[in-house]
């Protein structure tokens, strides 16, 4: 065979090589989720107090800060299990599972455990039907003690 035509060749199969390549990689990056669909992770810090004795009920505000901006938020909600006192509390946590801003808002179930002498702490696991999960720890004040489940609405503002 001939030096330049085997040249020739060989350049003309890396060209149907590259070319495949390149079909395959528009293929495959058209099925990934657009970055307006893609989770993002949000932060949130949430003052709430609440109060009971056996169903409890409570209220506040809080922030999400989510793809860089916050956002101002309601929450109140109803607890049922064992409640006794009344507490204040400061929570800090995060929100996984969020593709848009409009699936923050609604109804959680959330089931946590916290307690306060004057001083202690508390935490809640929350899932709306959203699949939006909110992850919460913090310090709590007051003469309480709560093991229960709860629905809680959040609603932005």
């Amino acid at each position: 065979m001939h030096p330049v035509l085997d040249a020739f060749r060989n350049a003309a199969a890396m060209g149907r090589c590259s070319a495949g390549l390149a079909v395959l990689l528009v293929v495959v990056a058209a099925g990934l989720p657009r970055p307006s669909h893609a989770q993002a992770p949000g932060y949130v810090s949430v003052v709430f107090a609440k109060a009971g004795l056996i169903v409890g009920a409570g209220g506040g505000r809080g922030v999400l800060t989510y793809r860089g901006r916050d956002y101002p938020f309601r929450v109140s909600g109803l607890s049922v299990g064992f409640t006794i006192g009344a507490s204040a509390m400061r929570l800090t946590g995060r929100v996984s599972g969020l593709r848009e801003l409009k699936d923050f808002s609604g109804i959680y179930d959330a089931v946590g455990l916290g307690g306060a002498f004057v001083g202690g702490i508390g935490g809640a696991q929350l899932t709306n039907k959203k699949g939006v999960t909110i992850s919460l720890q913090g310090a709590e004040a007051g003469l309480e003690f709560a093991a229960n489940r709860s629905g809680i609405r959040i609603s932005l503002q």
